[in-house]
């Protein structure tokens, strides 16, 4: 692990994964925060991950991220930040975008918390998107 800190964690969580997944290995681990576990228990309930892990305490928190079982194929073929520190990207509820004619999903950040763009347009809730996953 190098000592680096990103000034865009959640796109650093995205890559580790998209690394991850294209070199094949099941389990991926991240610092923990608390925006980082929500994108990725609603990537679990999406079923796009198996499984999410929170390890240690306090400051030494880290995720653990199981993409898929040992002998299947990754379920994420593309992971995209959208919206970034430097340019945000904020819509209402009637812009959400749909990803790949709604097969894949797309995390909006809320006035109620993170939530997927479907869910986020049957609540009427515009937010920021904060990536698209397919």
């Amino acid at each position: 692990m190098s000592n680096i800190v990103s000034s865009d964690p959640v796109a650093d969580m995205l890559t580790r994964i998209r690394n991850a997944a294209a070199v094949r290995k099941h389990e991926v681990r991240v610092p923990h925060s608390q925006l980082k576990e929500a994108v990725a228990r609603l990537l679990k309930d999406s079923d796009f991950i198996l499984d999410v892990k929170v390890e240690g305490e306090k400051s030494t928190k880290t995720l653990a991220l199981t993409l898929n079982g040992e002998r299947e194929n990754a379920r994420i073929t593309e992971i995209d930040r959208i919206s970034r520190p430097g340019a945000r990207q904020y819509v209402g509820a009637g812009e959400i975008p749909s990803v790949k004619g709604g097969r894949g999903i797309v995390i909006v950040s809320t006035s109620k918390g993170l939530m997927t763009g479907s869910e986020a347009r049957k609540q009427r809730l515009g937010g920021e998107l904060i990536c698209k996953v397919y």
